[in-house]
């Protein structure tokens, strides 16, 4: 079985973060907060189907889940790590969180996608209109700088955003999308007894805090906040800010006086 890209920093730190990247990026995408944790031992790896892991495939959230536990298994720390993850990276993390909560010690998911539509042959078919017509223009500059501009992302991440997004075959996106948008909440997250902040962007979407909402009922010991003025991909808007709420979360200190209440 093929292995996970891994960039890894920091092995001589008593305790493991774990960064899980969106859709169509890679390791890069938490640049920022690898700078500011080095006092932490931290693995970012590139996802199955994605960056340095384009080869190890299919993608599916389920085998992605199993990969990152393994990961857990023979690199953390006392085999256990604090999980990060926005987007497709922390719907990876409900999945682990769903079939194996002892290997995390604190979570923080972001920008989670659960209030998915229903799989339907209509849906299905809708769904592969969407990926022919987006494919062709995906890796074009003009689409590229746009979608940057949808997530508010610094201009200086084009080059890398772009080599992400060229990685990505047709086959690989259908898989990917198909996988994000039908995603739901997983079997057994009532019984996690795991800290896991919730958050969303202010100017995120409103089924991404709905579906925050949504998890914030159903997991134990949960909070949810909203980062203000920010959007879905607010690690890169304002990595000061993440990393000052990361940093709380995982020291259990509270980040009510630096975020918004949940809302939507």
């Amino acid at each position: 079985m093929k292995e996970l890209y891994l960039k890894e920093k920091g092995t001589e730190n008593a305790e493991t973060i774990i960064f899980l990247h969106s859709g169509a990026m890679a390791s890069w995408m938490y640049d920022g907060q690898i700078t500011a944790f080095n006092d932490y031992h931290c693995i970012i790896p590139d996802i199955p189907e994605h960056g340095q892991s384009i080869d190890v495939k299919p993608f599916t959230i389920t085998d992605s889940a199993e990969r990152i536990t393994n990961i857990i298994h023979d690199h953390a720390h006392n085999g256990r790590a604090h999980l990060v993850g926005i987007s497709l990276g922390a719907q990876i993390i409900l999945q682990i969180l769903s079939t194996t909560p002892n290997v995390v010690d604190h979570a923080i998911i972001s920008g989670t996608p659960l209030r998915t539509i229903q799989q339907t042959e209509t849906i299905l078919k809708l769904l592969d209109h969407a990926i022919k017509v987006y494919a062709p223009v995906k890796d074009t500059n003009f689409f590229i700088k746009a979608n940057m501009r949808t997530y508010n992302m610094p201009k200086h991440l084009f080059d890398n955003f772009k080599e992400s997004t060229q990685r990505i075959n047709h086959d690989a996106l259908e898989r990917i999308l198909t996988e994000n948008m039908l995603f739901k909440q997983p079997d057994g997250l009532e019984k996690v007894e795991t800290p896991v902040l919730v958050i969303t962007g202010e100017k995120d979407y409103k089924i991404i805090k709905e579906s925050a909402c949504d998890l914030v009922k159903t997991l134990q010991i949960s909070k949810g906040y909203m980062a203000p003025k920010l959007g879905h991909l607010w690690n890169l808007e304002y990595p000061d800010l993440f990393n000052k709420v990361l940093r709380s979360w995982i020291n259990n200190i509270d980040v009510s006086g630096i975020l918004l209440p949940l809302k939507y």
